[in-house]
């Protein structure tokens, strides 16, 4: 059978493999713990030089490195977590993730020294990891384009705590400093805990392994939806590898405009406060909220068409930053950067999605952690050599050359297929 043909046929594999489905309240569970759970992680990074001077650090010359310790350290632990919940079950692994991650908020919040603090981010990054954990969990109880809108609430989650965790705790702040906050946010882990726990476990089944007649250990068979695969047929990897590689530069061409993003405002919009700067900030992840769900209906069925737009779109958001020289004109760029960053995050879940057809989920979102947090940590550094060499506007040049080249490499085979279509007669419409 040809290369061709094992690609079409595949997904008649994945039919064969019966998965207990999760209620809609359920999946709206698993995203509101993972929001409840990640505001201490999303909210305090951006005061950390608020922090480090009570830790010894007076001019906070550690922010910017103890910024990524969590993200490095959570990219190297995700792959063994997620395997770890293929083999006990990923439910029991969700959980862990989330009494880590509460475990490392108190050990922060009640540090003395700086290396201490140091320490509970680093034991955050190992012993965290609730975004994988969750993906996994959804992953091993739906398929498809279920799966694909879960993932996508999951994605509105991270963004609504992106949104609104810092200005909680900056609300917080006259009445508690955001280093004692650490401890006292630690309570959301431990509650969203203690509701994941009354959720379902999923099958245990070894999802990633097909047996000889395309049926996974322990299904329950149905009648396939295509031809039956021949003996030691194995799932196509180049999908999960282009995935992978979107993954990281989609990461890295978006993160690594927001370290440097408040002294480029000050820089472009002089006298501009902090709530406006605030604001533009929160505007391309306002965006996803508003809009990603539209996405998901419109380019469910066409997410590398979506992919290819998004990448266009966050190069053009990218580049006129360095252009934008009035509030209005700043707003426009953060919008269009909003528009690409919700076609990317929306599309690549819907890959992912199809990714999982066939493989065992909690490895599988464990890897797909790992490049998302290492192309994180590349845009750390990456923006930080940038701006000591050309300022803030050089980790927007790099952004959009990353994009532009991945936008380009995507959109290359669409472009050739539509091409064949058009010039074959015989090919339907």
């Amino acid at each position: 059978m040809s290369t061709a043909t094992s690609r079409r046929t595949e997904p008649a594999v994945v039919e064969t493999k019966a998965r207990p489905a999760l209620a809609r309240r359920q999946v709206h569970a698993v995203a509101g713990c993972y929001f409840v759970a990640s505001f201490a992680a999303l909210g305090l990074p951006p005061y950390l030089t608020e922090v480090l001077p009570e830790l010894g650090d007076g001019a906070a010359r550690w922010a910017g490195l103890l910024y990524v310790v969590p993200t490095l350290f959570g990219a190297l632990g995700a792959p063994l977590w997620g395997r770890l919940a293929d083999r006990f079950g990923r439910k029991r692994l969700l959980l862990r993730a989330q009494l880590g991650l509460a475990a490392a908020f108190l050990l922060a919040g009640w540090a003395d020294s700086l290396a201490t603090f140091a320490a509970a981010l680093v034991v955050q990054g190992v012993l965290g990891g609730t975004f994988a954990a969750s993906n996994g969990y959804l992953g091993a109880a739906l398929e498809g384009h279920a799966l694909s809108r879960a993932l996508t609430l999951m994605q509105g989650s991270a963004r609504a705590a992106l949104v609104f965790a810092p200005i909680v705790v900056g609300a917080l702040t006259p009445w508690l400093s955001p280093h004692r906050q650490y401890a006292l946010l630690a309570v959301l882990p431990l509650a969203a805990a203690l509701m994941l726990a009354k959720l379902p476990e999923p099958a245990a089944d070894p999802v990633g392994t097909v047996q000889r007649d395309g049926t996974a250990p322990g299904a329950e068979v149905t009648e396939p939806s295509g031809p039956v695969l021949p003996a030691g047929y194995t799932p196509d990897v180049r999908p999960l590898r282009a995935l992978y590689a979107l993954e990281f530069a989609f990461v890295f061409s978006t993160v690594i405009s927001f370290p440097y993003l408040i002294s480029l405002i000050s820089q472009q919009l002089p006298g501009t406060g902090p709530l406006v700067s605030g604001v533009l900030f929160a505007l391309p992840h306002l965006c996803y909220l508003v809009a990603a769900m539209g996405v998901h209906r419109a380019f469910r069925n066409r997410p590398r068409a979506g992919i290819a737009l998004g990448f266009g779109c966050i190069a053009a958001g990218l580049a006129g930053h360095g252009l934008a020289g009035s509030l209005a004109s700043f707003i426009a760029v953060r919008l269009v950067l909003g528009a690409g960053l919700t076609l990317g995050l929306v599309c690549l879940s819907v890959l992912a999605a199809d990714c999982a057809k066939g493989r065992a989920p909690g490895g599988l979102f464990g890897s797909i952690e790992f490049f998302s947090k290492a192309g994180a940590v590349a845009a750390g550094v990456a923006a930080t050599a940038g701006n000591d060499w050309l300022g803030p506007v050089a980790p927007l040049l790099t952004g959009t050359a990353i994009a532009v080249a991945t936008g380009l490499a995507t959109a290359a085979p669409l472009l050739a297929r539509t091409l064949r279509t058009r010039r074959s007669p015989r090919c339907p419409r």
